[in-house]
């Protein structure tokens, strides 16, 4: 059973779809199911989590710079499949410790983002592990924490708004000179998550639409024109955040002008499409 701090986290957690307030209001944070290595009894975790493209997370065993590894660490040890909430989804994953120069470079990436977890290795003589969490793949469409399609197309797009607005915190706060590589890591996970988005809907959501609405062609066949705009959008940021000797003042514009659109395409689809959702339902 979490502690009570814990357990107000994960209760917020789950009940806002991963939005937090107060001091973990802008903290990437996600929730981590264990079974535990002596009971087999699954035991939840608020744990903090950096983006490493694609279906993989980075978790950190920091435990505050406890000269013990935490509890949830010690038990993906013996069983490393482990269940992640994300606030949007919530899916199997497959936890891998980090070692040699894999571990070095997303600790360095970690400590550069945060150099409060320098500040816990300090603090204790083990080394503080780093763990990937990679999905595992499974058939049919992905389990958006939503009780209805129109919520789940919702709860996705305010995760997208989140994390967006996370991107432009960060890059407000940087030093102005460089962009830091955990930053353009975020970006590009950000890029590859919109793009795997907007292929399902083009793919799977609007044709069902389609088929139960013939009338909402039009609406779709915008849509998906604005997909292609931001697609465009998306290989901009890319190519900004990717170059060389990047320029955080370009990476920012292209930032904003992703933001203006997309917020934009997103309040335009749930204004067209959410009322469709829901009758389709009722």
């Amino acid at each position: 059973m979490p502690n009570a701090f814990n357990q107000g986290i994960i209760d917020e957690f789950r009940a806002n779809k991963g939005r937090l307030t107060g001091h973990f209001e802008n903290a990437r944070l996600l929730l981590l199911t264990t079974a535990g290595a002596r009971t087999g009894t699954r035991h939840t975790t608020p744990v903090g989590y950096l983006p490493d493209g694609g279906d993989r997370v980075l978790i950190i065993a920091s435990a505050g710079g406890s000269p013990r590894h935490p509890d949830w660490y010690r038990n993906l040890l013996a069983d490393p499949q482990v269940t992640v909430e994300s606030g949007s989804f919530t899916y199997e994953a497959r936890a891998v410790v980090l070692a040699g120069e894999e571990r070095e470079r997303a600790w360095a990436r970690a400590v550069e983002t945060d150099p409060g977890w320098a500040a816990y290795q300090e603090k204790t003589t083990r080394l503080i592990p780093v763990v990937a969490l990679s999905a595992i793949p499974q058939g049919g469409p992905p389990n958006v924490n939503a009780s209805s399609l129109s919520e789940g197309m919702k709860v996705v797009h305010d995760a997208f708004r989140r994390e967006l607005a996370l991107i432009r915190q960060e890059m407000r706060n940087g030093n102005g000179s460089t962009l830091g590589v955990q930053l353009r890591v975020n970006c590009l996970t950000f890029c590859q998550g919109l793009h795997n988005h907007h292929t399902g809907e083009d793919t799977m959501l609007f044709p069902h639409i389609g088929a139960q609405h013939p009338s909402a062609e039009p609406t779709l066949e915008r849509l998906r024109e604005e997909h292609e705009r931001i697609a465009v959008l998306v290989a901009e940021l890319q190519r900004a955040v990717s170059a060389d000797a990047t320029d955080p003042a370009a990476a920012r514009a292209e930032v904003e002008r992703l933001t203006l659109d997309l917020e934009a395409h997103l309040t335009y689809e749930e204004k067209e499409l959410l009322p469709l959702l829901d009758s389709a339902a009722s």
